[in-house]
């Protein structure tokens, strides 16, 4: 066995049945043993940036670690932007690169490039193989390291020479014992006992939920602890769809681009529990504001979060999903915030209600996402691109058991048509959604192919202002000048692309036919584009 087979080999150990990926010179010994083991399916990307996003997606719909390959030199390179979306997110990748003969390394020959040099910053682990005789217990190390504690991408270079290396034995070692790696889990029951005190005190209190509760699979005991302790819930971007958007105690996605109810509850609340969120910018704009007015309590896995943006008055490390059910067990108090929840709720019906405005050739944004969230299934895959679509979905889109997927932390552009892709190959039973602007899709819109190819039932709804359309809106105020370099002028016609791809499409650009046309759409066999004309100068908080 050499070691581009025991690659495989491990791979199949560890439970892998797909892999993204985009063959090279110096990865085709591993692609060559792939070859060998149809058990494990192959969607070829058409961009190596792509296959990481598309190994994101499956990762966060199949609770698995994400799998891609590529070459060495750009391969590699390309697929850097994928390893730090999925790190900014806590997604579980394991990313493996081609890399040229070890003992050329260091020469500056065609194609190579530190490629775990270049990663160091943004994944959470990287090996560079020198000897076939590793890569078992790498392989091994590596799903380990990127499922653990928060999870994250790790990446193994493997030259082509070690790929053709043969082993002495293959050993696939059973358990994984890294020094100086041993995630916390479970949450010191001091800590704990805190926490339960605090909720028992509060009359204002208020749960921040975010993707680490994803990541934990801890939605069920998120919603225990709320109902259990009538606490209103707000969520950060990556935590959109833990709760139903009719659940009356979900107040919505706070931040700069938030909900007006969730902010106002994040404005008025006496005691913040953040659970599996680190508070970034986006969610809380003024982190030294909140410490001033309220204590917090900050729930977490990764210890190097807590204190990060703001000091917490009972910081929890450990596992959400185990923490949680720890203060279950020791008897979460009801909480005497019946006036407070009166009080948002007021707030949330009046946003719930709005009447969004309207121009004649154009359809508004927030209301093609209501209407489009009503008619979607119950577990419904929605992945949505970064810009004004991301933040329209993030505030207006009904959820409800379903999963909406987006790139919260690095916000990379293209993301969403990808890990669509990704998601469905997760899940091809449940309905696949990808929503975009007509800048992101330009991004991506190659990996057309990849749906067709896999003959996948994937519905995209395209928003086209002919403008980056968020960028548009920052430039249109002070201090700057106006917009510039935003215009995308020269754009494709979107529908004889799609066509080209052998996938139709429609317009939607009168809100009078707005459910007759989204019922086509959702009612087409197969992929189908919605386009839907939306004016330039709309804004997120019209």
């Amino acid at each position: 066995m050499n070691g581009a087979q025991a690659l495989i080999e491990s791979l199949l150990r560890e439970g892998v049945t797909h892999m993204f990926g985009y063959a090279g010179a110096t990865i085709c010994p591993a692609v060559d043993a792939l070859k060998e083991h149809p058990e494990i399916a192959y969607t070829l990307v058409r961009t190596e940036q792509n296959a990481g996003h598309m190994a994101s997606g499956y990762a966060r719909i199949s609770g698995k670690v994400g799998v891609c390959m590529v070459t060495s030199g750009p391969g590699a390179t390309n697929l850097i932007t994928g390893i730090a979306t999925a790190y900014m997110d806590s997604i579980p990748m394991v990313a493996i690169t081609g890399q040229v003969p070890s003992h050329l390394l260091g020469r500056d020959i065609f194609q190579e490039v530190d490629i775990t040099g270049a990663v160091a910053p943004f994944s959470k682990h990287s090996y560079l193989v020198k000897n076939a005789n590793d890569i078992p217990r790498v392989v091994k190390e590596a799903f380990h390291i990127a499922s653990t504690g928060r999870p994250g991408p790790v990446l193994i270079d493997i030259p082509i020479d070690v790929q053709e290396q043969h082993l002495k034995s293959f050993h696939y070692p059973e358990q994984v014992d890294i020094r100086g790696y041993k995630p916390s889990v479970k949450g010191n029951d001091l800590q704990i006992k805190r926490v339960v005190e605090a909720i028992a005190r509060s009359r204002q209190p208020l749960i921040c939920a975010g993707g680490g509760v994803w990541l934990a699979d801890a939605r069920a005991e998120l919603l225990e602890l709320a109902e259990s302790c009538a606490i209103p819930v707000v969520k950060t971007m990556m935590g959109i769809g833990l709760m139903p958007t009719d659940h009356p105690l979900n107040m919505g996605m706070i931040g700069a681009h938030g909900n007006h109810c969730a902010n106002q509850a994040l404005a008025r609340a006496d005691l913040l529990i953040m659970v599996g969120t680190r508070a970034a910018d986006r969610a809380v704009v003024d982190p030294r504001e909140i410490q001033r007015r309220m204590a917090t309590i900050h729930i977490d896995v990764d210890p190097a979060e807590i204190g990060k943006n703001m000091q917490a008055a009972v910081p929890l490390v450990g596992d959400v999903k185990v923490i949680l059910k720890q203060i279950l067990e020791r008897g979460a108090p009801v909480t005497d915030s019946a006036a407070w929840l009166e009080e948002l709720k007021d707030y949330r019906k009046a946003e719930l209600s709005r009447v969004f405005p309207q121009r004649e050739g154009y359809v508004f944004p927030g209301t093609v996402m209501r209407k489009l969230g009503r008619k979607l299934d119950e577990d419904a895959i929605v992945s949505v691109d970064v810009g004004q679509n991301q933040l329209f979905a993030c505030k207006y889109l009904p959820q409800k058991k379903g999963r909406l997927l987006t790139s919260g932390g690095l916000g990379t552009m293209g993301y969403a048509l990808p890990a669509g892709i990704g998601a469905k190959v997760a899940d091809p039973e449940k309905q696949n959604i990808v929503i975009c602007g007509d800048g992101s899709f330009q991004m991506a819109m190659n990996e057309l192919s990849a749906i067709r190819c896999g003959d996948m039932d994937v519905k995209i709804v395209l928003f086209r202002n002919h403008m980056l359309g968020l960028v548009h809106q920052i430039q249109c105020k002070a201090p700057y000048h106006g917009p510039f370099g935003v215009a995308l002028d020269g754009s494709p016609d979107f529908e004889t692309i799609a066509a080209a791809y052998g996938i139709p499409s429609l317009v939607a650009n009168d809100e009078k036919k707005l459910d007759e046309v989204l019922d086509q759409f959702l009612n087409t066999k197969g992929c189908c584009l919605l386009i839907c004309e939306v004016h330039p100068d709309v804004g997120t908080n019209d």
